[in-house]
């Protein structure tokens, strides 16, 4: 067996052993020193010490401290400390724990009720205005947090309750919500995005570039289908009475508006304009975002010392199992390279001699498939890292790529069995609403992400469009 072989053994163990529930980031770490044990294992060094304490004749003591020495004198725990000090100082990284905590201080700020209320009195007239106003808070909020559990936990105490309640169809009700509350892991700022950047080499801020039109492309989408369904079958969402919205002036609708929806909708596009137009580094304008985010929870007199201690440290938890997965991830890969693993894989596939498209779909197809039992911070920082180094053989640029990637891992949450938004929505729902209603409810949106898939791929100037607008043409 080469070492190549055992190099795939590894990676096949990884699986195995995340299929089987062991924490990720530990395992990554405990297989790149166990096999980095291995892989740089050389006696003549490690023991050499121990070799000349025999030969003048030490005690036993003396013996025992330089064997033990020795044994730790293999290189594979220099490499870690090296890689988790690469990591802690990697100044791209810095933006997420800022980001999070703009999403942590947003969430508990109290928003999202008169969000929802705003935007369903402004699109009263609207087919399906209920769920079209579910969609847009969903976009909005997500789009402000990141993190899909919190949207879809909030929309699915706030606004399905108010769906039901207004007969609307228990599939179409929260198949919106599921859809609506991934959007925020696609449309910058993202931290999807920026752990992706991290791990391909690509700038933050073309990344985010090119994933702003794709993202609003696919909330297009659904907005559509929405729309379309509600118009095609009435009965799934029947049109709100005057009880359900209530009579309000275009001056009060536009103060509504004022005070709900514009100073989220600012705090994204101040952040994401600080950005795009170069005006501030992205961990600059994570800053400006967590600080824009303390600003709004005060505003709306929700700013405790409870809530921003919660903020803190679900921040701190987050970002410590993010910083731990890059550090696995990094000596899992060193290792899985050293011993030609990378190598065998990249002639394996390039052998296949699959064109471009065959290749990508075949890429994505697998994404589509880890994104059942893995989390998409998982599937970036291990995987992807494995795809990566194939591009350039089949002259695929990674940041298309990374789209392409970053919109099919909005099916990881809406793909039975393992669909997490099924599950937080199911966590929050009346008991009458079935786990099969909300798969089933989530089944066209995952048609949806296809359809888009196809889109950016037939028509790449939604990618590259305005990163070429603002930045130049890449070459």
């Amino acid at each position: 067996m080469t070492d190549a072989h055992i190099a795939v053994g590894m990676l096949l163990i990884l699986i195995l052993t995340i299929f089987l529930g062991f924490p990720v980031a530990f395992t990554l770490m405990a297989l790149g020193v166990g096999f980095g044990y291995y892989a740089y294992f050389d006696a003549g060094r490690m023991w050499r010490g121990y070799d000349r304490t025999l030969e003048s004749g030490g005690d036993a003591f003396t013996l025992a401290e330089t064997w033990i020495g020795g044994f730790f004198n293999n290189r594979i725990f220099d490499l870690f400390v090296n890689q988790t000090y690469s990591v802690i100082q990697n100044d791209v990284l810095t933006a997420i724990p800022l980001f999070l905590f703009m999403g942590y201080i947003v969430e508990r700020a109290n928003i999202v009720d008169r969000l929802f209320s705003t935007l369903f009195s402004v699109t009263r007239r609207v087919p399906g205005s209920m769920a079209v106003a579910a969609l847009a808070t969903c976009t909005l909020f997500a789009t402000a947090t990141g993190i899909v559990g919190a949207v879809v936990t909030l929309m699915g105490l706030l606004a399905l309750p108010a769906m039901l309640k207004a007969k609307y169809d228990v599939r179409y009700a929260t198949g919106v919500i599921c859809a609506g509350g991934t959007l925020g892991i696609l449309i910058p700022p993202s931290i999807l995005l920026i752990v992706y950047a991290a791990t391909s080499g690509i700038s933050v801020v073309r990344m985010y570039a090119a994933a702003l039109l794709p993202g609003l492309a696919l909330a297009g989408f659904y907005l559509i289908y929405v729309v379309v369904r509600a118009i095609l079958q009435p009965q799934l969402a029947p049109r709100p009475t005057k009880e359900d919205v209530g009579e309000h002036t275009p001056v009060q609708l536009a103060w509504m508006m004022l005070t709900s929806f514009a100073p989220l909708a600012f705090l994204i596009l101040a952040v994401l304009g600080a950005i795009l137009f170069g005006l501030a580094t992205p961990s600059e304008a994570a800053a400006i975002g967590a600080l824009g985010g303390l600003a709004l929870a005060a505003a709306y007199r929700a700013l405790t010392w409870q809530r921003l201690k919660e903020s803190v440290y679900l921040t701190a938890r987050t970002t410590a199992m993010v910083c731990w997965l890059f550090v696995g991830s990094a000596t899992f890969a060193s290792v899985f390279a050293y011993l030609g693993g990378q190598q065998f894989i990249s002639d394996f596939v390039t052998g296949l001699d699959m064109s471009p498209l065959m290749f990508l779909i075949l890429a994505q197809i697998i994404i589509f498939i880890l994104g059942w039992p893995l989390e998409w911070t998982e599937i970036i920082v291990i995987f992807i890292p494995i795809f990566i180094p194939l591009l350039p053989h089949f002259g695929i640029d990674p940041l298309f790529f990374g789209i392409l990637v970053a919109i099919n891992l909005q099916t990881a949450f809406l793909s039975p069995p393992m669909a997490m938004s099924a599950y937080y929505l199911k966590g929050v729902s009346p008991p009458h609403v079935k786990l099969t209603d909300i798969f089933r409810g989530m089944m066209p949106y995952m048609l949806i992400v296809i359809l888009c898939m196809v889109v950016i791929y037939l028509f790449p100037s939604i990618v590259y469009m305005l990163p070429n607008l603002l930045y130049g043409v890449q070459r």
